[in-house]
């Protein structure tokens, strides 16, 4: 777990404020899911093989004897409030977004905590590939427009037409190559042997390289979307690379999945920011009729050390337009009223009442950016007047204090 400190909070502003600008530009609407749900959510939804379920979900048994778990993620927990609120009545698809934390009992990593930030975005009720690339693109533009040149990984898995049979022709060839396997993919081997083309373990990764691909084994209907998603893409002028051994980590996928990776020298290997895929049998599993969908999630703390590393984006933070310093007791009491009296009229004012001392206080107006200060001492309370001082040329000019607002509000058009 991380605490955000205030100084790291303009960079998190800056990929909230470009996730709401995408979904706003997308036509996406926000939804927010509750953070605890039922433990049989995940273990249905995510799959009960899956690393996520059997190794790094916080679940208990609350007081009322239901199993609980902290969400580890979010489609699952957004298709079931689409059936649970009738959603499949609206107009189709319905392209919901989100922003959020998650937590998963995982090994702490770059950019990875246990309870860890993920913004998403779902399209449900459509299968057509052209919603598939638009939720590539919607995820490779807003990582360009944070600074972070990232390279799109796509792949194909098929769904149940086709796996299957794939599973098996890979099954067999694992089967050959046990003895070099680790004893996690050993387990794998038995229980979902996809799995093992995502394995971490060097010796895994040599056998996986070998292993027969999939595209090779897709039914008409899997290759057809698959090529139509690429497509897509060609138009869009989106780069990408296939990458058979591409699986992700949960049992809903079908057919697309995408991830986005980042190789810096600092950080050695690539970097994976996020990525999603298509997931048509999801609604099913969970109970509800036949909806076809297709999202992607993005890790925020790693976003974030991204930024702040290849130091490309400007921090946007609150840029006063007035600051208000003050000498004296009196003057304190006087610059109180006069920051209300500045805020109501929509003025964007800062100050730090507690400090002494003009030299300090223009100090940190200076590295705030305000453009105008204004100046509250002795001689200014006795003579009903406000010294402003522009903080880009230093000049300054006496205004009487019951103008001051409009003597402001006339500086800033």
């Amino acid at each position: 777990m991380k605490d955000t400190l205030p100084e790291d909070q303009p960079w998190w502003e800056a990929t909230r404020d470009q996730v709401r600008a995408f979904a706003n530009a997308y036509s996406f609407e926000r939804i927010d899911t509750p953070i605890l749900e039922s433990t049989n959510l995940f273990e249905r939804g995510v799959g009960h093989d899956t690393d996520i379920v059997q190794k790094e979900m916080y679940s208990f048994v609350d007081q009322g004897g239901e199993h609980i778990t902290v969400r580890p993620e979010a489609t699952a927990s957004v298709i079931r409030a689409y059936i649970e609120h009738g959603m499949r009545n609206k107009p189709q698809p319905v392209k919901l977004y989100y922003y959020g934390p998650m937590c998963r009992h995982e090994r702490p990593q770059f950019g990875r905590y246990r309870q860890f930030y993920q913004c998403g975005f779902e399209s449900l009720g459509d299968q057509h590939p052209v919603l598939d690339a638009e939720m590539i693109l919607i995820g490779h533009r807003l990582l360009k427009t944070l600074g972070i040149a990232a390279t799109v990984q796509i792949n194909s898995i098929g769904d149940e037409v086709c796996r299957p049979a794939y599973q098996t022709v890979l099954k067999n060839f694992f089967k050959k190559n046990r003895k070099t396997l680790c004893e996690s993919c050993k387990r794998r081997l038995h229980k979902n042997p996809l799995r093992i083309l995502d394995c971490k373990e060097v010796k895994c990764q040599e056998v996986a390289q070998e292993a027969p691909q999939i595209v090779d084994h897709l039914c008409d209907a899997c290759r057809a979307h698959f090529v139509g998603t690429l497509e897509h893409l060609d138009e869009l002028e989106i780069l990408y690379e296939l990458n058979p051994r591409l699986v992700r980590g949960l049992d809903y996928y079908t057919r697309t999945a995408f991830e986005y990776w980042y190789q810096h020298e600092n950080f050695g290997d690539k970097v994976s920011l996020g990525g999603g895929g298509r997931y048509d049998k999801l609604a099913e599993t969970l109970g509800g009729r036949h909806t076809p969908g297709v999202g992607l999630a993005l890790g925020i703390e790693r976003i974030v050390l991204l930024m702040r590393e290849l130091k490309n984006y400007p921090i946007i933070g609150f840029h006063p337009d007035v600051f208000i310093a003050q000498l004296g007791e009196q003057a304190r009491k006087k610059a109180l009223r006069l920051f209300e009296d500045l805020r109501a009229s929509g003025i964007k004012v800062r100050q730090f009442f507690a400090r002494d001392g003009l030299g300090v206080q223009l100090g940190i107006a200076s590295r705030l950016g305000a453009k105008f200060t204004l100046i509250l001492g002795q001689k200014e309370i006795l003579d009903q007047t406000v010294l402003v001082r522009d903080m880009e040329t230093g000049s300054q000019e006496v205004v009487a204090y019951e103008k001051i607002v409009w003597d402001v509000q006339k500086r800033l058009k």
